[in-house]
Order: C-alpha cells, then structure tokens, then sequence
C-alpha cells in the first residue's frame, strides 16, 4: 500500500513537473499572432488604451487596409519598375563597380580633390627649389622605377603615386643628387603600403639599389617624407581619371577595345617622364591620353565627342597643350632616351602598342570646338 503511495506520489510530482515546466516554456514562446498592417497596428493601440475608442475603430480600420492595400500595390508596381531599369542596364560594358548611379559625384568630389594646393606639386620646383636636381635626372629616376614597379609586380596605382610623392616633396626639400634614387624607393615603398595588398620589404628596395642605401637610410627617408607630406598619402592621379575616360571612350564601340585601353595607359605612363606635364591637372592629362589614343587608332574620325567633352569637362581646345606634349612623347621627340615604358608596352600581354606610329601632325580642326563642327 506503502509503495502504491509512492509510485503514485512520484507520478504525481512528475507530471506537475511537466506541467509547470511547460507553463515555463509558454513564457518564453512567441504566441501565434496574425501578421498586422501598419495601419492596424495604431488602431489596436488606441483600443487598449481606450476600449471606447478602439470600438469606434472598427469601421476605419476597415477603410484604411484598403488604403493599405494600394499602398502595398504601389510599392510593389515600383519594385517591378526598378527591376526593368536594372535590366535595361544589363550590359556587358556596363561595370557594376563603377557605381553608375553615383559616378558623377564621385568624380566631382575628385576633381575638386585634385585642385587642392597640398597635393599638387610646385610646376616649376627644379627652378626655384633644386640646386643639384635637374629635369634629366627627375626622368631616369622615373624611367627606372618603371623597371623596380615591373620587377616586383607592382599595381599602376602604386607607379602613379610614387612619382606624386617624390614631385611633391622635393616641392618643399631641397636634395642631394646622391640621395634621389633614395627617395624614389622610399616613395615607392611608402606607395606600396597604401595600395598592395602584399608590399615588397624594405629589404627588397634596397636589394633593388645593389644595396647603395641600408635598410636604416630607407627607414629614416620614408619617415622624412611622411611628415613633409603630412600623411596625405590618398590623391588621385591620371590613372584614376583613366578609368572612367577609357570606358567612355568605347562606348562607340561594337565591343571593349583592349588595344585603345592599353595604348590609354601607355600614354599615361608616358606623361609621368615629361616634367612639364606636372602643369597640367591629372584629369586634364587624363582627357588628353584618351584624345591622343582615338586619334592614332581612327586618325581620319574626330577623336573627341559631346559625351567626353560634358564627362570631363574639357573641350578639345582646352586640350591641344596637353595633347601636343603627349603626341612629341609617344613618337619620341621627347625623352626618347628613356626606353623603359616603351619597351614595357612592346610586349604581346599589352597588345604591342609600344610599336603603334601615330601620324606626324594632327589636323588643327581637331582642336576646335565640337559646336562648330
């Protein structure tokens, strides 16, 4: 009888158990609730607060789901209408990283950037700063770090923005001819940082000069030319602009021109030998790659167009300075002692555009405006 109490005892406790563990449970599950618009929701507020009023609800909040209702239609009749654009602008040429719906902006704010005094050097430092820096050794200087950026497999940003560093800082410090192969490394290694993913050691920089400077030297000068710089190592440069002009510029194209591409960044490394580029904005040297470019590759077609001309904001005769420095670069009137980009472009992997001639004159009516065409 004992142990009939018992086990019913024990049975009892365990299904009170169960009983109060469900009630337990209950508190911390979710309870079936029926989804509710928006609108319901303010309707069975004002009915907890005021039974009276929420009543008197009844009735509105039936007019107000069909309120409801063609809100919804209309959301959704718009989602359908971004779709379509979406698929409109399904087009190969079209970059989903280019970020079409906001480039304009992005641009702009670019271009005001590039116009900052603080990132732009002095356009006539040699003269006014350098006493034992001269323009011909500004170029072989270039001319090699082709070479080291090709050696080390560098990005072209990284190429850009050394040579950025050393014009601006020998804007403002006076160097020794000695040290200028030590500025160009340590610029290098500097712009290596800010744009590989993986950067060449200092090590390697100073391998790369049969071991002229020590480790330290090229420690001590980066240091040097962070602080003149101010750490502002972020500008853009003419092959910023490049991207965006270059694929512009295929737009009439039946599909991308991989030789008009790689003859545009040709040009551009081209402009970073030439001292007397430095006068002119990145952009416009940008807009002037890409006149230059179209010209050679269709020379009896006009190079320039409307849509250039309003995305860059350059017309052709804005241009012609830039255009004629760049046209005297590539046919090797000037610098033609320097061979490293030229040799660089020669190669299969770049379309050969290093061997492209170019008409010895542009036709002047290619400068004039495109209204009066």
């Amino acid at each position: 009888m004992a142990d009939q109490e018992n086990n019913y005892g024990v049975r009892v406790t365990r299904q009170a158990k169960k009983r109060a563990m469900e009630a337990i449970g209950s508190q911390f599950q979710p309870a079936n609730k029926k989804r509710v618009v928006l609108g319901e929701i303010s309707s069975n507020a004002a009915s907890l607060e005021n039974p009276k009023v929420g009543s008197d609800l009844v009735q509105k909040t039936k007019c107000g789901s069909k309120k409801v209702k063609k809100a919804v239609k209309a959301v959704i009749a718009a989602a359908k209408k971004h779709e379509l654009a979406a698929e409109k602008t399904d087009d190969p040429l079209i970059d989903p990283q280019m970020c079409e719906a906001y480039v304009s902006d992005i641009y702009e704010y670019l271009h005001n950037m590039e116009m900052e005094a603080r990132r732009r050097p002095l356009v006539d430092y040699i003269e006014k700063v350098q006493k034992d820096v001269t323009v011909n050794m500004r170029g072989v200087l270039v001319d090699w770090l082709v070479e080291v950026a090709e050696e080390y497999k560098l990005l072209p940003d990284t190429l850009y923005l050394t040579i950025s560093y050393i014009d601006r800082y020998l804007s403002v410090n006076v160097l020794n001819r000695q040290r200028l192969q030590l500025l160009g490394v340590s610029s290098m290694l500097i712009a290596s940082k800010y744009e590989e993913i993986s950067p060449p050691h200092t090590e390697d920089f100073c391998y790369i000069t049969d071991n002229t400077y020590t480790k330290q030297e090229v420690v001590k000068m980066e240091a040097d030319v962070l602080k003149t710089l101010k750490f502002e190592m972020g500008n853009p440069t003419v092959k910023t602009f490049l991207r965006r002009f270059t694929r512009i510029a295929q737009e009439d194209y039946d599909s991308p021109n991989l030789q008009l591409e790689f003859l545009s960044y040709y040009l551009a490394e081209l402009s970073l030998l030439d001292y007397g580029c430095l006068k002119f904005l990145p952009s416009m040297v940008a807009a002037s790659v890409t006149f230059l470019s179209r010209f050679m590759l269709k020379p009896n077609s006009h190079p320039w167009n409307l849509t250039l001309e309003q995305l860059s904001g350059y017309t052709p005769s804005d241009l012609k300075e830039c255009v004629t420095i760049l046209h005297e670069l590539q046919s090797s009137r000037r610098c033609g002692n320097l061979v490293a980009i030229r040799e660089k472009y020669k190669q299969h992997k770049f379309k050969c555009v290093g061997e492209l001639l170019s008409p010895l004159v542009i036709p002047s009516s290619f400068f004039n405006s495109i209204k009066e065409r």
